[in-house]
């Protein structure tokens, strides 16, 4: 398995693996990465859809990605997933799967035109004072001591921030500026999170740095991610013969170690209460997703609160099952067993009365109702005691939603402190009482909060133990390799497994980029895996980065006059003195 970029390999074709007609695929978890492993079999490894075996614990595919009307509850989404045009290896996978509302065209053409229709930006970002305007006026107001800071962690190695909470590489004047606010609230990093995660964030996007204050670096599905992401692929694979098994719990997968060589030799589950499984052969290849951001999640409802999960969790189990098999194979507890940590919990409200979209459209400025981008992701109450966040996708947000009514995603970062009107935290809320909370931060007046909240809106709220556990403190060999040395046929996939390129966690790319590196690397297919997208190494982007990051306040130049006179002089009539002008880093 290799890396590339271009159109060179990306529009090849490889060839047919040798050997793949022996071989077979068993997928444990049927969320993005495993669907997305079967696809790449099938489309580059040349892999019969019936020799994929997909084994799934929950009822429905989709894992994180989901989206669904519970009957008595309403509309539920855990969380949504924000993306951008460099996502390399999600767009080559969606090139290949046709649109289930375009004929003729692909998920990616679908995905393209909407975004190029009707492009993400965001008119009012944070708000105080009960909805409105907090004028952060899209700067990050950094001194020049914490734009040192963020240049620091930067430049560092990786081995430099292992192990490493952001608040001991950052000083409480940058977890006070608006830059980490933007970042934090969009990305979900608390201040005790790896510092090693922010700095693959930094490096990730720096493309997108400017866009922070107003998300115009985003895009975003039509429907939920469920319906525009997963339902495509889904049909797709069971039209290639795909097998999948749900309410399937795998409980070990049996592993042969060898010295340095490693072979799955059986995978145990248990089905409707009986226990099963399978014998294999280095010929038949397993894909496991290991962890799980979403697993244990409670829901309530509009009189219930969620409820905190902790006890047993299967993906975290079968987990450190397999890895007290071999130390090659991670260390979970580094990540599954900090629940206080990593928990955080959201809400689904679904309005029901024609006030509450009205207060909606004062603050993003747009009509709900238009089909079009609302609030261009999501809006932080910047003085919420909770931290509230809350986001109006296009709408309507499901198929099958009402005319009139509007789906909101609202998430909470922190989840103990009491409210600013209930009083209480959001992990003690029933549905209604953060709809309370939430109308409060949007300006309803208070005499008008409790009768909108009980019969204006219907609200799931839902508890997820684990949904930053990817976010804690890590070093090298804490997550598994996604083809670990010496393996002839296991693989890990998704959030949990090491990609050997740069990228970062908590993206659709990343559940796409560790199948699609696992199955180039145990088919030896030919064609290159995307690389990640250069921009940190890419001056322009760096120049524009640090411009941004500045508020556009070029350099000041020691020496007053003479100083700035001598500079110019030298530099002017040179290409470095064109990118100084065009990224305006000096002054005139």
């Amino acid at each position: 398995m290799h890396y590339s970029a271009g159109n060179y390999e990306a529009f090849a074709r490889p060839r047919k693996p040798k050997g793949v007609e022996e071989k077979s695929a068993w997928f444990v978890g049927a969320g993005l990465a495993s669907l997305a492993g079967a696809a790449f079999l099938i489309r580059d490894g040349q892999m019969s859809g019936e020799k994929i075996t997909v084994l799934e614990r929950l009822a429905l595919p989709g894992g994180a990605l989901d989206g669904i009307k519970e009957p008595k509850k309403g509309f539920v989404i855990r969380g949504g997933r924000e993306m951008e045009e460099h996502f390399e290896c999600l767009w080559d996978l969606y090139r290949s799967i046709p649109s289930l509302e375009i004929d003729g065209a692909s998920v990616l053409d679908e995905f393209y035109w909407l975004n190029k229709d009707d492009p993400n930006v965001s008119h009012r970002r944070a708000t105080v004072n009960r909805g409105q305007d907090a004028h952060t006026d899209g700067k990050f107001a950094l001194s020049q001591g914490v734009q040192n800071e963020i240049a620091h962690v930067f430049l560092a190695t990786r081995e430099d921030m292992e192990n490493k909470r952001i608040n001991e590489v950052f000083t409480q004047e940058f977890l006070d500026s608006n830059f980490w606010l933007y970042w934090r609230t969009m990305f979900a990093f608390e201040e005790w999170h790896s510092a090693l995660e922010f700095k693959l964030y930094l490096h990730r996007f720096i493309q997108h740095i400017g866009g922070l204050p107003d998300l115009s670096s985003l895009k975003f599905t039509k429907y939920n991610q469920y319906e525009s992401l997963v339902l495509p692929l889904y049909r797709w694979l069971l039209d290639q013969g795909v097998t999948f098994h749900f309410s399937t719990e795998v409980t070990d997968v049996g592993v042969q170690v060898d010295g340095e060589r490693k072979q799955a030799t059986r995978i145990d589950w248990v089905r409707e209460g009986e226990a099963g499984g399978v014998d294999l052969t280095a010929n038949d290849l397993v894909f496991v997703t290991i962890g799980s951001l979403t697993e244990n999640s409670d829901e309530g409802d509009h009189h219930t609160p969620a409820r905190l999960n902790t006890g047993p969790a299967p993906a975290w189990d079968l987990w450190r099952t397999i890895a007290a098999k071999d130390p090659a194979f991670g260390r979970p507890d580094v990540f599954g067993a900090h629940i206080p940590e990593t928990k955080w919990e959201s809400a689904t409200v679904t309005t029901l009365d024609a006030r509450i979209p009205e207060y909606i459209q004062t603050i993003c400025g747009r009509d709900p109702f238009s089909g079009k981008v609302v609030t261009g992701g999501i809006v932080t109450a910047k003085d919420s005691s909770w931290l509230m966040s809350w986001t109006v996708n296009r709408q309507p947000h499901f198929k099958q939603q009402p005319a009139d009514q509007i789906v909101v995603w609202v998430y909470a970062l922190m989840t103990d402190t009491p409210g600013d009107y209930t009083g209480k935290t959001i992990q003690e809320s029933t549905g209604e009482e953060i709809t309370q909370e939430w109308l409060y931060h949007l300006g309803v007046p208070e005499a008008d909060i409790p009768e909108l909240a009980a019969t204006g809106a219907k609200t799931v709220p839902v508890m997820m133990p684990y949904v930053t556990a990817f976010f804690m403190p890590r070093q090298k060999g804490d997550r598994p390799d996604v083809v670990p040395q010496g393996s002839v046929n296991l693989a890990f996939i998704g959030q949990f497994a090491e990609s050997k390129e740069r990228d970062c966690i908590f993206t659709t790319e990343y559940s796409v980029r560790t199948p699609m590196e696992a199955v180039y690397t145990l088919l030896d297919i030919e064609r290159g895996v995307p690389e990640v997208f250069g921009s940190t190494y890419d001056v322009r982007y760096l120049l524009n980065a640090m411009h941004r990051m500045r508020d556009n306040e070029p350099l000041k130049v020691p020496g007053g006059r003479l100083g700035k006179h001598m500079l110019h002089k030298k530099v002017d009539k040179t290409e470095i003195g064109q990118l100084l002008a065009q990224f305006g880093i000096l002054e005139d």
